[in-house]
């Protein structure tokens, strides 16, 4: 199936939902034949880098999708790269090239609990995934925030605890969503566990689903987001080499 073609959408309205975590609602005539249903779909910013280079292109998850816009959350870090700088002066008005959407990834939901796992830049994702569960869902989300004042308020069944993770200076020498995720209860029953986060912590918690706690392939997703000093081009690279690996 071919890709859909790039379409230019307009910025309606920005906010701020915490701290470090900006909203970009884009919408407009660029918008009418977008596919319904996209909320945890992945979609590419493209930022035109002139005639002699090619386009930078970033990626982002669709945290919310109305009849005529969707909202996009930005994580912002110090070092912010174009993506986050756009998203931190985006005026009503502006205009920005976009691609996709690409598919969904949710958690396999034939399963007796449940575990999703992410950073800040997974956290509209795991929003999604969060608000779809069954209302009789047991389990947990361990999201990692860089201030206290970055957690929000997620729809969840009852039964699903919210851990909060504080995590001001990430980087490759340790993971904090692991340590807390083995400080869990192990429930009974089959898991499904989502995961998603920087590079380092990915491949931490990978080796934990592998060796530690196996789970079926069926029943596991777990991707990096990012990496730590590296931009979203270089972190790409690394991405495949390291799938080729462990393939």
């Amino acid at each position: 199936m071919a890709k859909p073609n790039p379409r230019v959408l307009d910025v309606i309205r920005t906010k701020y939902i915490t701290p470090n975590m900006c909203r970009v609602t884009l919408g407009g005539a660029g918008l009418a034949d977008f596919p319904v249903d996209q909320e945890s779909a992945y979609i590419k910013l493209i930022f035109p880098q002139g005639e002699e280079h090619r386009p930078l292109m970033r990626t982002y998850t669709i945290s919310v999708q109305r009849n005529d816009e969707i909202d996009v959350d930005f994580a912002l870090h110090e070092a912010e790269g174009p993506a986050s700088t756009w998203a931190r002066n985006a005026q009503v008005g502006d205009q920005i090239l976009v691609g996709g959407p690409g598919p969904k990834k949710l958690i396999n939901n034939d399963a007796d609990w449940f575990l999703l796992i992410g950073d800040m830049t997974a956290l509209p994702a795991i929003t999604v995934n969060l608000a779809q569960l069954p209302n009789d869902a047991r389990g947990y989300a361990v999201i990692e925030i860089t201030t206290e004042t970055d957690r929000q308020t997620l729809k969840t069944p009852e039964n699903v605890e919210i851990h909060w993770v504080i995590n001001t200076t990430p980087n490759a020498e340790n993971c904090p969503l692991l340590e807390r995720t083995k400080t869990l209860t192990w429930l009974t029953g089959e898991p499904a566990v989502w995961a998603a986060c920087e590079f380092h912590s990915m491949r931490a918690l990978r080796q934990y689903f592998k060796v530690e706690r196996p789970i079926a392939k069926t029943h596991l997703y777990i991707s990096s987001y990012w990496k730590v000093d590296n931009t979203e081009d270089q972190h790409k690279i690394e991405k495949r080499n390291d799938a080729e690996i462990v393939e």
